[in-house]
């Protein structure tokens, strides 16, 4: 992970291990794994159930993600994630799909 953040515009290729929350993913990258959360977007409570079930249909165990960190809070990488077969940001679409608000970014 120190080499992801002292590097924090470099792309890190990863693989989806398992979506946690509405905001939350677990990755992986060869040996390690990482919390990651995505970066720039909220998710109200109540529509944490709906978040989930898109961010599931959008990131399915194994899909190969790029990260881009932009840092760190409690444990966690806060990144932008785009799946590398699709050229958008998973944040941004959940936004655009009504379930999710931009916050400021780090």
């Amino acid at each position: 992970m120190a080499l992801v953040l002292a590097w924090p515009d470099a792309a890190a290729a990863a693989e989806v291990l398992q979506v946690r929350s509405a905001r939350l993913l677990q990755v992986g990258d060869g040996n390690r794994s990482y919390v990651v959360e995505l970066a720039c977007v909220m998710v109200d409570p109540g529509g944490e159930k709906p978040a989930l079930a898109w961010l599931r249909r959008e990131l399915p165990r194994s899909s190969r993600v790029n990260l881009r960190p932009v840092g760190q809070e409690e444990g966690r990488l806060l990144a932008h994630v785009r799946r590398l077969d699709r050229d958008s940001d998973v944040a941004e679409g959940l936004i655009a799909a009504g379930l999710g608000s931009p916050r400021p970014c780090p």
